[in-house]
């Protein structure tokens, strides 16, 4: 079947997908990954702390490597690696507001980089905020279980670890110049330099 001009209806142009769902790197899965990993981070991260508490209250720290690498039970009312130990229910509001952005977000993630990126950190936040909500003193002022330590570096866990590397994976993600959505930003300019016709 032809239109009256003799093109047919599904001839190219006709209908054609926006530019960012056709870019090289569009992910497809990229929020099914994203919460995926943050998933398995709060699910190791949880695992770990019940572990060390068990293992290391009240217990002499463990050498792994001499007094470099130990495992010691530290509670902390701060951020990560107990930065503003004096703000536990601002930092709480804080972290939910972020881990509940996160997860807004996520439907508009399509770049394998950014999906990892992204998931480690909802997964460190939400790994840690957990510790905030049901751990003692009580919700919004919970301490979080941190229990390991090398060297000079302040003691974390796996959620503080998961945040460092996620923030890493994204800065990777825009130096490349990939965005979000898997397209590059380099290419949201480029009809323009070519002289789009839609430009005039």
């Amino acid at each position: 079947m032809t239109e009256t001009d003799g093109t047919r209806p599904d001839a190219a142009g006709a209908s054609t997908p926006g530019p960012r769902a056709a870019a090289p790197g569009y992910f497809r899965a990229g929020p099914v990954v994203m919460l995926a990993v943050a998933a398995v981070v709060i699910l190791v991260d949880q695992v770990t702390k019940v572990l060390a508490v068990a293992n290391l209250e009240n217990a002499r720290p463990i050498e792994l490597i001499g007094d470099t690498v130990r495992l010691v039970l530290l509670r902390n009312p701060g951020a990560a690696f107990s930065i503003g130990t004096e703000f536990t229910v601002v930092l709480s509001v804080v972290a939910t507001v972020v881990v509940l952005g996160l997860l807004w977000f996520s439907r508009r993630v399509h770049s394998t980089w950014w999906a990892w990126g992204l998931g480690l950190i909802l997964g460190g936040a939400a790994g840690n905020l957990v510790d905030r909500y049901v751990r003692a003193p009580g919700i919004l002022q919970g301490h979080v279980v941190d229990f390991m330590s090398v060297g000079w570096w302040p003691v974390f866990n796996v959620a503080d670890s998961c945040l460092v590397a996620g923030v890493i994976v994204v800065a990777v993600a825009v130096l490349r110049n990939i965005d979000f959505d898997g397209s590059r930003v380099s290419d949201d300019a480029a009809p323009v330099a070519k002289g789009d016709p839609a430009d005039g």
